[in-house]
């Protein structure tokens, strides 16, 4: 009898531990599959915050559009950026631009003009000699530079894109606000972003 007792007292300790052991791996696992899924929402929020950002706005058609009230009501002061002349239909100011075929750096006057639905850069602000023209239809989206893709960049933190149909355009500018400002206004006139809408 009192074999039989001790027997199961023995079997119900043996079957404790194992329950015990079999908790103890539930947590262990738990625990390693709590730090993987902690791992994949980082890598995913990672990723999220490396995404190129989409164009903010949907390019403006109205012709009563007022380019400036826009940019300020956006939240820029217009008074401490001194690097951009800004009016109702025109942003003019210099940004430094990378070549297209030679991969050289140049200071361009740039007119960007709601008038003509053109964005234009001259070799200087008297905009006597033309260098280029990017028409509206033409500007696809603007967005920072993040992933430092411009080729060697004389300022990789305040560059940006304009991206065309054909060709992506590498700007840089004065400051950051002046880059913020030029960010906004030419996204007023990619025409070419609606064709991914329709």
């Amino acid at each position: 009898r009192e074999r039989e007792i001790e027997d199961r007292r023995h079997a119900l300790e043996e079957e404790r531990r194992r329950r015990e052991d079999l908790e103890r791996r539930l947590q262990d696992e738990t625990f390693h599959r709590q730090q993987l899924i902690e791992k994949e929402v980082r890598m995913r929020e990672k990723q999220f915050s490396q995404a190129r950002p989409l164009t903010r706005y949907l390019p403006i058609r109205k012709e009563d559009f007022d380019l400036k009230t826009h940019i300020e009501s956006s939240g820029h002061n217009l008074e401490m950026c001194y690097h951009v002349i800004l009016t109702e239909k025109m942003c003019k100011g210099y940004l430094t631009k990378m070549g297209g075929k030679i991969k050289s750096w140049k200071k361009r006057w740039f007119v960007f003009d709601r008038m003509k639905r053109a964005f234009s850069y001259y070799v200087d602000k008297h905009e006597t000699k033309l260098k280029g023209i990017i028409y509206f239809q033409a500007i696809e989206e603007v967005y920072y530079d993040h992933l430092r893709s411009a080729s060697k960049s004389p300022n990789p933190a305040l560059t940006f894109c304009v991206k065309t149909h054909d060709r992506l355009y590498y700007m840089v500018a004065p400051s950051a606000e002046a880059m913020r400002i030029w960010m906004d206004v030419i996204v007023t006139g990619a025409e070419g972003y609606t064709q991914f809408l329709n």
